[in-house]
């Protein structure tokens, strides 16, 4: 079997790369991780919606303070405000703790956007300079894309496949219900019959 050569340069990178991670995080200050989500939501006007979260986690061992959330990356020619700010403070983030804040925006021009990573920046005790860290960047969005239109039973389709194992749990139960009651009420039947 031949070996890949690739895959020996990729694995030492992974293993260094968490060494140094958890070196980070071992050590007695905050980590601060920051992972940015967009999905696309087109409105029966034929408008799309943008909606944005940002999820903040502190790996670390001690509390970041100060904690400010800053996502400039939206430009204003493309895309308005509707709900939230793209900006965001909170006083502290004790260790092991999560943050999240979301906003929607309103897409105003069509094309693919790539959004940049947002900034977190937070203050460290023992530390006079402020500390930054960057969230993931986001895919890519097609923002306005033509799109064929829904049929019918697409959105069926997607009930089904959140819910279907739900539904077939609870048709088992209701099912199981009636059978369960069902022979007793014939049996009572039957008995009355007997009894004439």
């Amino acid at each position: 079997m031949a070996k890949n050569p690739i895959s020996s340069p990729v694995i030492s990178a992974v293993v260094a790369l968490l060494l140094f991670t958890s070196a980070l995080a071992s050590s007695d200050s905050p980590f601060i991780v920051s992972h940015k989500k967009a999905s696309l939501n087109r409105l029966k006007s034929g408008a799309e919606r943008v909606s944005v979260s940002i999820d903040i986690y502190n790996q670390g061992s001690s509390t970041a303070y100060d904690v400010s959330l800053s996502d400039e990356s939206w430009p204003q020619d493309i895309f308005d405000v509707v709900s939230g700010n793209t900006s965001k403070s909170w006083e502290r983030l004790d260790a092991g703790g999560i943050i999240s804040h979301s906003f929607e925006l309103e897409a105003k021009e069509r094309g693919i956007f790539n959004g940049a990573p947002a900034l977190i920046t937070f203050r460290i005790p023992t530390k006079a300079a402020l500390q930054e860290s960057f969230s993931t960047p986001i895919l890519p969005l097609d923002v306005l894309a033509d799109r064929p239109p829904e049929n019918k039973f697409d959105s069926v389709k997607r009930l089904l496949a959140k819910y279907g194992s739900l539904i077939s749990v609870v048709s088992i139960v209701v099912l199981f219900v009636y059978l369960v009651a069902s022979p007793s009420k014939s049996g009572a039947a039957k008995g009355g019959k007997k009894k004439r």
